[in-house]
This record gives structure tokens, C-alpha cells and sequence, in this order.
């Protein structure tokens, strides 16, 4: 695997459902199921979707041609579908019900919580025991060392919400660079979410409306390309910068390694860091990130 599809391959987790695409069940499921079998696949990770909505998922998938077939020639894209579902701790048998039923053609591959405290973060390693792959999401504008600590110590994941439909959404680069570190130093890995649709960091349409505002938004090279150098021993100081990249020539990714003014990191090390550290981030865009990609001449075609 090259340094290149070593950082993209199962980066992003398909939201549809969320905003600012907002779409309807049916119309997200056929958008995973064509993503699925497209030439891109080899970037596309889970579906993800509230737990609320389990039911109406089933319905939607359900009605498809059949989607316990393989859509691909690769084992990871034949079914089960993996699902990113968001839900709590009470939310635990439920989760265990719907993969009793339907684990053949989807499955609960990760869940995505909230916890705002130490015992937020008790709560959901109580509930899920160690038995399910699970992000935290905790607050970016808060310092997370302690949070991320204890995070890690239950056998879970952290996850930071990197943006929004608003300006205020979005967290600084000083607070995403310290939750990132205080993950790499502690050996948590993360996700992130929100926020993301664009390769570099720029100033775009918060919303898909016509007359929508616009603000400046991390791009997911960025973030996880830093993720990568911090995991590879860069220190903070000198990864930090890159947050705020703009110029995608300063970007090189070659068979053997990726390279951002002068710091760089091996093709095995960007395969390290994505299996055990920066896992995927969710976007409600399958299509911008890949065209975006292709723009700049990094676009992985499938496998």
C-alpha cells in the first residue's frame, strides 16, 4: 500500500443523514450502496446514522436490489454493511438486539457517544463493556487531557466535532492540536467529525443554501496528515502549523511517503497510524471529498 492510500483508505464515514445535507433515509441509503460499488470505494468507510433511526434504516435498505450481495470484488464490500450508529448507554440492548437480527447484512461496527464528564465517560464504558468499538465525543473547547485519559483507560475511543453549520462550531487550531496530542500521548485513537467535506483548510459555504454564510473550515488533509506526523514523533510546535495549511503544493504524497514542508512520514508509518490512531471522519459528503481530491491529483482509485 503507498503512503497515499494509506491516508485516505477508509477515511470517511458517509452522514448523509446529518446536516447540512440532511437527507432523506432512502435517498443516503442509495448514496452508500452506489459509494459502495463506485471507483472511489477504497475511501469509503461506515454508514452512519442515530439509533432512533435503526428501523427506518432497515426499511430503506431493505428495498434495495439486495444488499447482502457483494457490490464489489473486495472482501471489505461485501456485506454486512458497517454501521456508525450514534446512541448512549442506555442504548446498549438495543444495539445488541438489531445485530442479533440483521447482523448478516448490517451490523453495529462502531457507536458514537457523548460524555461530558468523568462519569459520562464511566457510564458508557459500563454499558458497553469493552464489547463494542466506541468514540467519545468530548467537547474540543475544554482542555481533554483528563477526559482523553479516561477514555482510553476504558477501552474506548475519543472523538472531536471539528465544525459545523455555524462559525462558533468550529474549534481553534490550538484546541484541535491539543486534543490531538493529548490522544497521541496517551495512545487513544480518535475520530473526528463536522466540518471536514475539503481536502485544505479554506474559507467556504457553511451550508448548502443558496445564500449560505461562509467560514473558514479545517480540511481532513490537514487534520489527519497532522494526526499522522504526530504519531510518527513530530513534535507538536513544528506539526502544528499545518492545521492552517492552504497551499496544496506544500503537500507531497509519494509511493514511500507523505511530505509537508520538510516533516515527513513513511509509507509504513502512515499505515501504523491509520490502523491504530486516526481512524475516519464523518461527513455528510461522499461526493466533495473526492472531487476535491481529484482537483489536487491525490484521488486513490479503487483496489
Amino acid at each position: 500500500m503507498t503512503a497515499l492510500t494509506a491516508l485516505l483508505d477508509g477515511l470517511v464515514d458517509y452522514a448523509g443523514l446529518f446536516p447540512p445535507a440532511a437527507l432523506p433515509m432512502d435517498e443516503a441509503v442509495r448514496n452508500y450502496a452506489a459509494y459502495r460499488d463506485g471507483d472511489s470505494r477504497a475511501m469509503l468507510a461506515r454508514f452512519v446514522l442515530p439509533v432512533a433511526r435503526l428501523g427506518e434504516f432497515v426499511s430503506a435498505a431493505a428495498a434495495l436490489p439486495d444488499t447482502a450481495a457483494p457490490l464489489a470484488a473486495e472482501p471489505r464490500f461485501v456485506a454486512p454493511w458497517p454501521l456508525a450508529v450514534l446512541a448512549g448507554a442506555a442504548d446498549a440492548n438495543a444495539l445488541d438486539a438489531f445485530d442479533a437480527a440483521h447482523g448478516e447484512r448490517w451490523r453495529v461496527d462502531t457507536v458514537e457517544a457523548k460524555a461530558e464528564d468523568l462519569a459520562g465517560v464511566a457510564a458508557l464504558a459500563a454499558a458497553f463493556g469493552g464489547r463494542r468499538t466506541v468514540y467519545v465525543e468530548l467537547s474540543a473547547t475544554r482542555e481533554p487531557s483528563a477526559l482523553i485519559a479516561a477514555v482510553g483507560a476504558a477501552g474506548m475511543r475519543a472523538k472531536i466535532r471539528t465544525g459545523g453549520v455555524t462559525a462558533e462550531a468550529f474549534p481553534s487550531p490550538v484546541q484541535v492540536m491539543a486534543f490531538i496530542t493529548a490522544c497521541v500521548s496517551r495512545d487513544v485513537p480518535f475520530k473526528a467529525t463536522a466540518g471536514l467535506h475539503h481536502p485544505l483548510r479554506g474559507e467556504y459555504a457553511l451550508t448548502y443554501a443558496a445564500d449560505a454564510p461562509r467560514g473558514m473550515m479545517y480540511g481532513f488533509l490537514n487534520v489527519f496528515m497532522a494526526a499522522v506526523l504526530l504519531h510518527a514523533g513530530h513534535a507538536p510546535g513544528a506539526v502544528m502549523p499545518l492545521l492552517e495549511e492552504r497551499d496544496g503544493s506544500a503537500i507531497a504524497c509519494t509511493d514511500d511517503a507523505i511530505r509537508w514542508r520538510g516533516l515527513s512520514a513513511t509509507a509504513a508509518q502512515v499505515t501504523a497510524a491509520r490502523a491504530t490512531f486516526a481512524g475516519s471522519f464523518g461527513s455528510c459528503s461522499f461526493i466533495e471529498p473526492v472531487q476535491d481530491l481529484a482537483a489536487l491529483s491525490l484521488l486513490p482509485t479503487a483496489r
